[in-house]
Parts: C-alpha cells; sequence; structure tokens
C-alpha cells in the first residue's frame, strides 16, 4: 500500500506551478490533498477538477502573510480530517535585481511572503502536527538557499533564510517524529520567471518541469516511518551548481 494513500496533504501554494503539479500526483496516489490559494476561485477550479475525476480534495483561501487566514484554513483542515500529515510550503516570490534597481516596496513584499509567511504557515501547522506526534514538512530554498548569483542577493537572502529556519526546527525538535525536507531545486518552468521583478534570460525548455519536481517530493513525502530525506539536491543538466 502507498504510504501516502488516506494522509492528508497540506499545500500552501496550490494554485499553479510546483503546488498545482503535486496536488495533482498526491491525489492520484490517494492522499485527501488541500490546496490553499489567495485566490479561492483558481484553487477551486483546479479542485473541482481532481474531485470529479474520483480524487479528495479540497480548496481553500489562505493568505500566508495573514494569521486569521492561515490558522483558519489549518484548523478547519485539522478539524475536519482528523489530520495534516504532510505540509507542502509551495509559494513564494522572487525579487532578482541589482542592489541599486530594487524598489524597497517589492523587497518588503518578498521578504515577507518568502520568510515570514513560511514562519507564518509552518508555526500553525506544526502545531497540530506536535499534538499528533508526527508529520512531515518540505520546503523549497531552492539553489539560492545553497549558493548565490548575479543579482540575487535579497532573494537569496530569503532563501538562505528558509534553510536556517528549518536547520534550526530539526535542532529544536530532535525528541518530536516530525520530519524535515529541504528541495533544493535549480530553474523550474513556471510562471516565476514571468515576474517584473525577476530581471533573468532564461530558456525555461531547458529547465526542470513541475511534474519532476512533484515526483521528487512525493518520493520525500512518502518515504516509511523512521526515515527522512532531509535534503535533495536537483537541477537542470545544463546549469548545474556545486
Amino acid at each position: 500500500m502507498s504510504q501516502i494513500k488516506d494522509k492528508v496533504v497540506f499545500i500552501a501554494g496550490g494554485s499553479g506551478g510546483i503546488g498545482s503539479a503535486c496536488a495533482r500526483l498526491f491525489a492520484k496516489a490517494g492522499a485527501k490533498v488541500v490546496i490553499t490559494g489567495r485566490n479561492l476561485e483558481t484553487v477551486q477550479t483546479l479542485a473541482n477538477e481532481l474531485n470529479a475525476a474520483g480524487y479528495t480534495v479540497y480548496a481553500k483561501e489562505m493568505q500566508v502573510t495573514d494569521l486569521a487566514s492561515v490558522s483558519d484554513a489549518a484548523r478547519s483542515t485539522y478539524e475536519d480530517l482528523g489530520s495534516i500529515d504532510v505540509l507542502i510550503n509551495a509559494f513564494g516570490m522572487g525579487v532578482i535585481q541589482p542592489l541599486l534597481d530594487i524598489n524597497p516596496d517589492s523587497a518588503k513584499e518578498m521578504i515577507d511572503v518568502n520568510v515570514f509567511g513560511t514562519f507564518l504557515v509552518t508555526q500553525t501547522v506544526f502545531r497540530f502536527m506536535n499534538e499528533q506526534k508526527s508529520g512531515r514538512i518540505i520546503m523549497f530554498p531552492g539553489t539560492m538557499g545553497k549558493y548565490v548569483m548575479k543579482n540575487a542577493s535579497l532573494y537569496a537572502a530569503t532563501k538562505h533564510a528558509l534553510q536556517g529556519f528549518v536547520k534550526g526546527l530539526i535542532e529544536e525538535n530532535r525528541r518530536v517524529p516530525i520530519g524535515f525536507t529541504l528541495m533544493y531545486l535549480g530553474g523550474v518552468d513556471t510562471d516565476f520567471w514571468d515576474a517584473p521583478t525577476v530581471e533573468m534570460r532564461v530558456q525555461r525548455d531547458k529547465m526542470l518541469s513541475v511534474d519532476e519536481v512533484a515526483k521528487a517530493v512525493y518520493y520525500a513525502a512518502s518515504q516509511p516511518a523512521g526515515s527522512v530525506l532531509n535534503e535533495v539536491v536537483m537541477q537542470p543538466e545544463s546549469h548545474q551548481l556545486v
């Protein structure tokens, strides 16, 4: 039997890209999937599509930087489904520009989403996992959480923050059976690259696909009890960083 069947998978940022690919894969594996996003209509459309195909998927509106919104989404999931077994933090934004070109408002928004939002969602869901004494939490610091590149100083800072956050949580919770996975992904073909604050010339046809990434996330989430895949480094062959 699949390690994921009947598990409750909570996807923060499920409206597109990696989040929606994970929703599809986990739903097909028999999980009870909760997809959240800023736009309820978008995540509800995906949920309706998957439910029509015979899977079990729920959609919830959630603003990752708003405590009440995050609390409502997590609490209602736990109360309705009885647990939250896997948290996938698949949200984030990018500002990849030279330092002197960065608008402070864009900088603050990215820090709020990537750092404070990750803290808020993780802390909120962790309360329920701590109560049930089990769970897996999957983060996406990306390769910028390990390395740096030109014009990505502030973006890399937020991704290094995620790495430090998770490593600190592992030390803090040695006696709690909750597994943490850091996904260090290179370029992934998503609409991340369409944002006006991401000023890079990229070849999206040479990037990782969201389906490839979803398979890696599934592998991390479906490790047997007593085993955890702490780090995954996955990059396009065309531009590896080591």
